[in-house]
């Protein structure tokens, strides 16, 4: 940078970056990369990232002929994000991480929250319609809310993104729930083998009924790794309970479950989140049974990964849905989207199991 650049506190990229513009603008005509090389002496290698920021923000089109020109500069985009609840930590992360891409790549974001509540995410869905966002990224658990939702959403017109619930009319973006509850029950069957020589009395699926089938398959993915590894136990031992994905109902479900079976010792959860599996915990510490019980959740929520770390606690892992990633991933599909481009129905991300072993490193 020049003496006189600093002097004036001259930003040089963005001062190369207006030169490109401005070239654009006087000519009056598309340019390829290559001339705007050559007319601005600007390094090709920046001349390509200007020209791709200018296209993504939309300052700039580039036809099929590779070539660049100066278009009207849209509105900016608005997505609206329906957050699961401002009081779950998951969701949180979620929430936080969207606002992070979003910003990063120039969108308005407009943040509901949905209060773990069908009749409020409707309601939230009709303010979205009223706002006229270009894109609706919901985040629900209700199943029978979501037709509703995606109803009112398609009604008009808007491309929707559904997190970990599927809805209607909508692109999927979560986990692989059957995958993911696969790695949780592979856990189990390990801890069952190496500290009760295998010998489970229960093993407990601790779900949200209320999130539908595809959430109800981390639980039978579970199962299914606890039936590969340890055939012996009795398919009665396998049981479905409701702890809707919340913390005092989890505990208590669990507590009046283990209260029905004191004197069993061997007994496997499998929780549908890092809440409902706190919720276990604090029902097996009541009940002093920590030796006697194995959980694993999934989210990998902070308060869930501390108690992992901890020596000869019943939480023994969970697995991590990386939150921070999302918010990338959504923007990504929803640009997608919005552009017309295919986008697969249903997009995965990515999930990473913590254990003891691990937890301290996350």
């Amino acid at each position: 940078m020049s003496k006189a650049a600093k002097r004036l506190y001259l930003i040089p990229v963005l001062s190369k970056a207006l030169d490109i513009l401005e070239l654009l603008q006087a000519e009056g005509e598309p340019m390829s990369l290559e001339a705007l090389h050559r007319r601005t002496k600007v390094s090709k290698t920046t001349v390509y990232r200007v020209l791709k920021t200018f296209t993504h923000r939309g300052y700039l089109a580039r036809s099929t002929d590779g070539l660049y020109r100066v278009v009207s500069k849209p509105k900016k985009m608005r997505f609206g994000f329906a957050a699961q609840s401002a009081e779950m930590p998951f969701s949180i992360a979620v929430t936080e991480s969207l606002k992070a891409a979003t910003a990063a790549a120039g969108i308005d974001l407009l943040v509901l929250d949905n209060k773990y509540d069908a009749a409020t995410a409707i309601r939230n869905a009709e303010e979205f319609v009223k706002a006229r966002v270009d894109l609706v990224i919901e985040f629900q658990v209700e199943q029978d809310a979501a037709p509703v939702i995606a109803d009112k959403i398609a009604a008009a017109g808007i491309p929707m993104i559904a997190i970990d619930i599927p809805h209607p009319h909508a692109t999927y973006f979560g986990v692989d729930n059957y995958r993911a509850g696969h790695e949780a029950g592979g856990v189990l069957a390990y801890h069952a083998q190496r500290q009760w020589n295998g010998k489970v009395d229960w093993v407990l699926g601790l779900e949200l009924p209320e999130a539908g089938t595809l959430v109800q398959s981390r639980t039978t993915g579970a199962f299914e790794a606890v039936k590969a590894a340890l055939p012996e136990i009795p398919v009665e031992s396998f049981v479905r309970l409701d702890g809707r994905g919340m913390r005092e109902k989890s505990r208590k479900v669990v507590a009046d479950f283990l209260n029905r079976h004191p004197k069993d010792k061997g007994v496997l959860i499998a929780a549908a989140n890092d809440t409902s599996a706190l919720g276990a915990l604090d029902a097996v510490r009541e009940l002093k049974r920590e030796k006697q019980v194995a959980i694993v959740g999934q989210d990998a929520i902070p308060e869930a990964v501390a108690e992992i770390a901890k020596n000869k606690s019943a939480l023994i892992g969970t697995v991590s849905h990386e939150a921070a990633g999302y918010g990338t991933r959504l923007i990504h599909i929803g640009l997608a989207l919005l552009s017309g481009q295919t986008v697969p129905p249903y997009n995965y991300a990515e999930t990473k199991l913590v254990t003891a072993e691990t937890a301290g490193r996350i």
